[in-house]
């Protein structure tokens, strides 16, 4: 019975250390399929992060791995705020909202934004005081409001005569004059550098080459040459202006193409978002220019590109795929050089709501009398309104002509419609726009010598820029607001026309050639180039009943106010956030591929 108790015993420890033999094994067998899993798991979500088709292959073989990726994949999307919209969530954009997006998903961000265009001009007097001077620019109406939210910095030309007496030792102003918010930083060029840079190839280069608008662009090897300096000149500033090594920034328009890569070369790690405040010509046209290459290269440093309407990011794609070694990934909308990946997205600007000139603005009533009154028009005066800057692109002698045809197939409106034209002086240096501008003023000269009785006139043409109070005031004073544009990326007087009608009156004739037209559908959608059709608009708009001129404005009114140019801003940097958040993401990974590297 001993024995056989012994023989029992040690059997049992046999077993039971036969199966601790075998619990070890196991484990061990358990950290190496880990090891080898967690392995395959990195290598597997750094593949699926980059896109590239051998990881979405072997994620659909392991069901393991491809829940973990769907959850990364939504922790990226759900920053996306149009997923929000769609789900009928609305959101009151506003300053306060873009700080919260900054406090909470961008905490302690430099904010830099960069444009040719200052947002306040120093100019000075005739009897030589300064005078503060806001300028006509939708870049400025757009992004002011924003900088006064994220109280970054904005470095921009100083332009004015003024300018160099206004600013610090280091070319700072804090700016608005009476309520600071934001600092202006200052970029000094000579007339060497605005010649070429500013005149030169952006405005005789660029602008034409975007526009369909039929005037030849000029493109002059000097003027490149001082492109280059200039971007250099700015990229350099945003460098000094960053307090951190990933700031955001801002990159505005046509003129700084060149600064993304640039920016990029010295802060491998910013967000920069670059938005292209013009059309996107197709890769046919875009191929005119001789630095097509270098254009889509600096502007490819970007971590995002914006355009205004989603053909404008189809023809930027394609243009890049034609021009450029790159991949394009469209179902995603992405351009990649070299394992870098830029967005392009399309990001519809608008303006502030509300809009800062209206408040304090008189009821339309008395809108409407200190504008007759002002220019000396009947009471009983049907007034039709255009506000823009001086340029061939805006499609002012072509909207005379319709004026001229709508006096022509309906008398009835003769010394009863008078059309008032705003037209602020723009690069007044520039052949081209001497001659729009002599060409619309001898217009209006024979329209009014046709169709003029006594004191009234059917044009009244003001050529000298205003204030955005007055503008506000005019706006409130009109019957009918014409934009037609023969070419605009967004046009920003349509949706100020629409924001200053609290009273909800007044006719909207609108371009189909102009962004907004995607957007104001209740507006009366004209083809420019065709006066006669436009003459009709103008017509129908004179003769609409108030009720039909209420809804249609209403429903106007509602899709501005909702998509003003705080969600513009906020969808931007939400996207930037979610770049962020991304790189973090493939950094951790990277990290845990360091610990656990691949036998």
């Amino acid at each position: 019975m001993t024995f056989a108790a012994n023989r029992s015993t040690a059997a049992r420890l046999y077993l039971m250390g036969f199966l601790g033999l075998l619990g070890i094994a196991a484990a061990g067998v358990t950290v190496l399929m880990a090891q080898l899993t967690l392995r395959g798991w990195i290598q597997s979500v750094r593949q699926s992060l980059q896109g590239k088709s051998s990881a979405q292959s072997q994620l659909r073989a392991d069901p393991q791995i491809a829940p973990v990726i769907g959850e990364i994949r939504q922790l990226l999307r759900d920053l996306d705020i149009s997923r929000r919209t769609a789900a009928g969530i609305r959101v009151d954009w506003s300053p306060e909202s873009l700080q919260s997006i900054l406090e909470n998903e961008l905490p302690g961000v430099k904010v830099i934004v960069v444009s040719n265009r200052e947002p306040y001009i120093h100019n000075r007097g005739r009897d030589g005081a300064i005078v503060l001077q806001r300028p006509a620019s939708g870049l400025v109406t757009a992004l002011e409001p924003i900088m006064r939210a994220c109280r970054g910095t904005w470095i921009a030309h100083g332009s004015g005569t003024g300018d160099r007496e206004a600013v610090d030792s280091n070319d700072r102003v804090t700016v608005p004059p009476k309520d600071p918010s934001y600092t202006l930083r200052r970029i000094w060029l000579s007339d060497r550098e605005q010649e070429g840079y500013y005149y030169g190839l952006a405005n005789e280069g660029l602008w034409p080459l975007c526009h369909i608008t039929f005037v030849r662009p000029i493109f002059r090897e000097p003027d490149w040459e001082q492109y280059v300096a200039v971007n250099q000149k700015f990229a350099e500033a945003v460098v000094k202006e960053a307090s951190r090594d990933d700031p955001i920034v801002l990159v505005q328009d046509y003129h700084l193409a060149l600064v993304p890569r640039m920016v990029r070369e010295k802060l491998p790690n910013a967000t920069i978002v670059t938005f292209w405040h013009i059309p996107w010509p197709n890769p046919e046209v875009f191929g005119i220019c001789p630095w097509r290459e270098e254009i889509l290269s600096g502007l490819l440093g970007s971590s995002i590109i914006g355009f205004h309407t989603q053909l404008h990011c189809n023809n930027f794609i394609d243009a890049a795929d034609r021009f450029m070694e790159s991949h394009i990934d469209r179902e995603h909308a992405t351009v990649s050089i070299a394992g870098r990946h830029t967005l392009v997205r399309p990001y519809p600007i608008s303006i502030a709501w509300p809009p800062a000139p209206l408040e304090g603005q008189a009821p339309t009533p008395e809108c409407r009398a200190a504008v007759i009154a002002r220019y000396q028009l009947s009471p009983n005066t049907l007034l039709g309104v255009g506000v823009e800057r001086f340029d061939f692109t805006k499609g002012i002698p072509d909207r005379f002509r319709a004026v001229e045809i709508l006096l022509e197939r309906h008398p009835e409106w003769i010394g009863r419609f008078v059309f008032l034209q705003i037209a602020a002086p723009t690069r007044s240096k520039l052949p081209v726009y001497q001659g729009i501008q002599k060409e619309a003023e001898s217009i209006a000269d024979e329209i009014n010598g046709r169709f003029g009785r006594g004191s009234y006139k059917p044009i009244v043409l003001v050529v000298q820029h205003q204030e955005p109070e007055q503008i506000f005031e005019l706006l409130r004073a009109a019957d009918i607001c014409i934009v037609s544009s023969l070419h605009d990326g967004m046009n920003l007087v349509a949706k100020e026309f629409v924001a200053a009608r609290d009273d909800e009156r007044g006719v909207l004739i609108l371009s189909t050639f102009a962004g907004a037209s995607r957007e104001l559908m209740e507006a009366l959608i004209v083809n420019p180039f065709d006066a006669r059709a436009t003459a009709d608009a103008v017509d129908a708009g004179l003769r609409m009943p108030p009720d039909q001129q209420a809804e249609r404005m209403h429903l106007m009114r509602e899709f501005v106010s909702e998509n003003n140019v705080f969600f513009w801003a906020g969808r931007m940097l939400l996207d930037a956030s979610r770049i962020r958040k991304r790189g973090r993401i493939e950094s951790n990974i990277a990290m845990a591929s360091v610990r656990h590297p691949a036998a």
